[in-house]
């Protein structure tokens, strides 16, 4: 079998990174779940 995933840090930064995240509501509303939660990393 085929390795299926092939990281790339471009591609997931442009995805599911900070300043996507806090384009929208709805990034907006993750942001802020997972400062109330505590987390270390907020997004990518």
């Amino acid at each position: 079998m085929s390795q299926t995933y092939q990281p790339k840090k471009r591609k997931r930064a442009r995805a599911h990174g900070f300043l996507v995240r806090s384009r929208t509501k709805t990034g907006t509303k993750v942001l802020q779940r997972r400062r109330r939660k505590g987390r270390a990393k907020l997004s990518v």
